[in-house]
């Protein structure tokens, strides 16, 4: 998430009586960077993390396959191993389509 993105969500935020925001940017990166955190414990320890109105972030296995060097094309091991699932909720489906 860039400043831009950050300020996107400042300005969005309502403000007091006097005019003043009602959180910093350092509070708003704060935030971030907890949840970011957080999702990644629960993750490395095989969890998932759900998203409200988003979807389910989770872990999947992958097996051990044959791979090829696209460079030299020489056969290649590639070792199980796990990578990240997005599997999205469907109102956030309907919701992208045009």
């Amino acid at each position: 998430m860039t400043k831009k993105d950050i300020d996107a969500i400042l300005e969005a935020m309502p403000t007091t009586q006097d005019g003043k925001k009602t959180a910093t940017r350092l509070q708003v990166e704060s935030v971030i960077e907890s949840f970011c955190g957080v999702a990644a414990v629960k993750l490395l320890g095989g969890g998932n993390v759900t998203l409200q109105g988003i979807g389910k972030i989770r872990t999947v296995a992958t097996k051990a396959r044959t791979g090829r060097n696209p460079k030299t094309g020489a056969v290649l091991q590639i070792p199980a191993g796990k990578r990240l699932g997005i599997v999205a909720f469907k109102k956030f489906k309907e919701a992208l389509r045009p």
